[in-house]
C-alpha cells in the first residue's frame, strides 16, 4: 500500500481505543468565522438531532435560505417553527420539502425540485437509520438499512451533481456536499465483502443489524472516495464527517426501545456529545477546509483523517470497484452513470 497523507494510520484512527480517546478528550469547536449571508443550504434529515442542529448553526451564521428535506411533513414543519424562533432563523427563508429515502421516486422528485433554487451553496445529507428488525424495502427489494443509509443517499448525491454544476457560476464557486458518516465504518466485520454480486448478499436476512448499519456507513465512504476520483472539486466538493458518539437523537430510536439499548443509554450520556456539540463536526466539514484538500475525504475531530482501513487495501480496491459497478447498474433507471460523466466535464 502506498504511503498515505495522514498523521495517523487508518488502523489507529479506526480503532475503538482511538474513538474512545477522542470522545473523552476532544470537544469540537463551534464555527464562528464564516458569514453565510446570501447563501442557500439544503439539509436532509434536519427535522431533529444532528441535522436540526447543523441547520441551526448555519442560520446562526447568517444563512439566507434553508431547505429541509424531511420524510414526515408535520415534523418538518415543527423543525421550521423551531428554527424560526432561534437566533438568525427569523431573518431567513426556511422551507421543508418532502423527501423519503425509502423511495427512489421521492429522491428523484426532491433532486428535480432543487433545480428551482437560485443557488445551492451547501448540501448536508444527514438522514439515516439503525434498525432492530430485518426489513426489505417493498419498492426496491433491498434491505431497508442499506436502502436508506446507502443507496438512496448515493442516488441523491449523484442527482445533485448537475444542479450543483449549473449553479456554480451564479454562486461563485462549487457546491459543497457533506455526508454524515461514522466511526463505526471501521468496526464492521463486513462478511459480505467477497460476495459477487454484493447487493443480493446484503439483502439476505441478517441477525446483527447494528453491523448492517456499520456496513451501510462503510459503503458510503467507498462511494464518496470513488465519486471524488471522477468529479473534480472545481465542479462540486464532497466529503464526509463523523459527529462522534451523540446522545439524544432519533438515529437510535429503534435500538433505544430494546433491552440492550436501555443498558447502553447511560454510557451514551456519559461519553456522548449532545446533538448541538456533535453537529459542530458536520458544520466544520461543510464550511471549513479548502475544496481541494477535503474533496473525497473523511473528517474526524475537525481534521482530515483516514477512512475505514479496508478502503486503502488491495481487497478494498476490489470491493470498491464491485460496489461502484452494482451501484451504477442499480441507478440505470435514472441514467446516473451518464449524469456523473457529464458532471465531470469541467
Amino acid at each position: 500500500m502506498a504511503s498515505l497523507p495522514f498523521n495517523v494510520t487508518p488502523e489507529k484512527e479506526g480503532s475503538i481505543t482511538g474513538f474512545l480517546s477522542r470522545q473523552w478528550n476532544f470537544t469540537p469547536v463551534a464555527v464562528t468565522d464564516v458569514d453565510l449571508g446570501g447563501k442557500v443550504a439544503v439539509v436532509v434529515g434536519a427535522n431533529c438531532g444532528i441535522g436540526l442542529e447543523v441547520a441551526r448553526q448555519f442560520l446562526g451564521l447568517g444563512l439566507s435560505r434553508l431547505i429541509i428535506g424531511a420524510r414526515n411533513e408535520e415534523k418538518g414543519k415543527a423543525a421550521v417553527a423551531d428554527l424560526q424562533s432561534t437566533s438568525g432563523g427569523g431573518k431567513a427563508t426556511i422551507e421543508t420539502w418532502p423527501l423519503d429515502l425509502a423511495s427512489y421516486d421521492s429522491v428523484v422528485a426532491f433532486a428535480q425540485r432543487t433545480k428551482t433554487l437560485e443557488r445551492m451553496d451547501y448540501a448536508v445529507l444527514n438522514a439515516g437509520m439503525c434498525a432492530t428488525k430485518f426489513r426489505i424495502n417493498e419498492s426496491t427489494g433491498h434491505e431497508e438499512t442499506i436502502q436508506v443509509n446507502y443507496l438512496s443517499s448515493a442516488l441523491l448525491i449523484a442527482l445533485l451533481l448537475p444542479v450543483a454544476k449549473a449553479k456554480r457560476a451564479a454562486q461563485g464557486g462549487p457546491t459543497r456536499i457533506t455526508v454524515t458518516s461514522s466511526d463505526v465504518s471501521s468496526w464492521t466485520s463486513f462478511k459480505e465483502k467477497t460476495s459477487v454480486p454484493l447487493f443480493p448478499a446484503l439483502d439476505k436476512g441478517a441477525r446483527n443489524l447494528t453491523d448492517r448499519m456499520m456496513v451501510s456507513k462503510l459503503l458510503g465512504q467507498f462511494y464518496i472516495a470513488e465519486l471524488a476520483k471522477r468529479v473534480p472539486s472545481s465542479v462540486v466538493t464532497i466529503n464526509c464527517a463523523t459527529p462522534g458518539m451523540v446522545h439524544g437523537t432519533q438515529f437510535n430510536r429503534e435500538v433505544d426501545r430494546t433491552m440492550g439499548g436501555k443498558l447502553v443509554k447511560p454510557i451514551l450520556r456519559r461519553l456522548g456529545y449532545t446533538a448541538d456539540v456533535g453537529a459542530r463536526h458536520i458544520t466544520d466539514a461543510a464550511l471549513h477546509h479548502t475544496s481541494e484538500e477535503t474533496h473525497g475525504q473523511y473528517l474526524s475531530a475537525q481534521k482530515i483523517k483516514p477512512m475505514a482501513p479496508i478502503i486503502y487495501t488491495k481487497e478494498g480496491e476490489k470491493v470498491s470497484a464491485q460496489l461502484w459497478k452494482e451501484t451504477m447498474a442499480e441507478f440505470a433507471f435514472a441514467n446516473v452513470e451518464q449524469v456523473i460523466e457529464d458532471a465531470a466535464k469541467d
